[in-house]
């Protein structure tokens, strides 16, 4: 019997240590399920403030890891990696991952780009309004926001790209450009936006060819469909938080300035001067937690104003041969959830 006890023991020894090794794999296992990676780029918003202080964190326990990228194409990249699971991306690159079949989808309009892409006719040109662009050359990064929208207002004033000599510039180039007088007109964004307006008229804005067409060009969240299924509550606390930190500035945009805590947080976390803070938040526009769970923006299934704007940017894509197939819906990249949980 006294022989047994070592041999008992031992067995013991080796059942408490299996249950141990298990118990601590099912912690690090939780750890790992209250951890996730945000990817960000350098827009000018007001969410930006809340990154800095961490709220998402401290509203919901999780380990946020923010990571920052170049562009929306590099986020959607990441997102297909698994490497990220949530990341703010345009509305042309969100088109573009749809189309190659990731499992993404926008849950919240980080912002509309409104008036903060513009084109713009410089002076002496004579592109004076829409209609005197026919002839003239048009510096525009190809397949952006700006292209999508610059083809658009073309259209609506009854030109075409054979009309219009449109060149494809990056943002430098365009201002160098401008400056020699080798281009009449530009579609393009901040910085070099205020730059030609200086010595230029506004001729059309994303907020205009929007009302015009119903095709608006915005910077979203988008999450990983697979890993959104188990973190629903984090989820509503986060659209919470975007809401609450869109509704601070709207209702008090002298308190976001560069020379403010939040509008420094601003600053800090995109990577503009504190100059650029108030005038850049200025240009876009943020649709509150009841517009965006309406059909203009995150409702109505194929009907929705995301979903419509998605088929129209992935048809612009596929001529820009980016794309090879446009999707029949793209209201599976949408969803209206968390919007509407939030509202609750």
């Amino acid at each position: 019997m006294n022989h047994s006890y070592p041999s008992v023991t031992a067995s013991v020894i080796r059942s408490l240590i299996a249950i141990g090794l298990s118990l601590g794999a099912a912690v690090t296992v939780h750890a790992a399920d209250k951890e996730v990676t945000i990817a960000y780029q350098d827009m000018v918003v007001p969410w930006r403030h809340a990154q800095d202080m961490d709220e998402l964190a401290k509203a919901t326990g999780y380990k946020i890891n923010y990571r920052k990228f170049g562009g929306g194409g590099d986020v959607i990249r990441a997102m297909a990696s698994g490497n990220v699971q949530i990341g703010e991306a345009g509305s042309s690159p969100v088109a573009a991952g749809l189309s190659q079949g990731l499992p993404i989808q926008i849950f919240w309009i980080l912002d509309n780009i409104n008036d903060a892409e513009a084109l713009v006719g410089r002076t002496g040109s004579g592109a004076i309004d829409m209609a005197s662009l026919k002839g003239k050359r048009l510096g525009v990064p190809f397949v952006s926001t700006s292209h999508f929208h610059a083809l658009l207002a073309l259209k609506q004033a009854g030109l075409s790209d054979k009309d219009v000599k449109v060149l494809n510039m990056r943002p430098p180039e365009i201002a160098a450009a401008w400056d020699r007088g080798d281009i009449d007109a530009a579609f393009i964004w901040n910085p070099v936006l205020s730059k030609l307006k200086t010595s230029g008229k506004v001729l059309t804005s994303s907020g205009k060819i929007e009302e015009q067409t119903g095709y608006a060009t915005f910077d979203a969240m988008v999450v990983n469909t697979d890993w959104v299924k188990d973190h629903g509550p984090f989820m509503t606390a986060m659209v919470k938080i975007l809401a609450k930190t869109d509704a601070d500035y709207r209702a008090n945009p002298a308190g976001w300035t560069g020379d403010t805590a939040k509008g420094a947080a601003v600053a800090k976390i995109s990577g503009a001067t504190k100059e650029e803070v108030a005038p850049s938040l200025a240009l876009y526009q943020y649709p509150t937690v009841a517009e965006q769970g309406s059909v203009r923006w995150l409702s109505g299934g194929k009907t929705s104003g995301v979903a419509k704007s998605l088929t129209a940017t992935a048809e612009f894509l596929k001529t820009q041969k980016s794309i090879q197939t446009v999707l029949p819906d793209y209201s599976v990249g949408v969803t209206d959830m968390w919007v509407k949980a939030a509202a609750k």
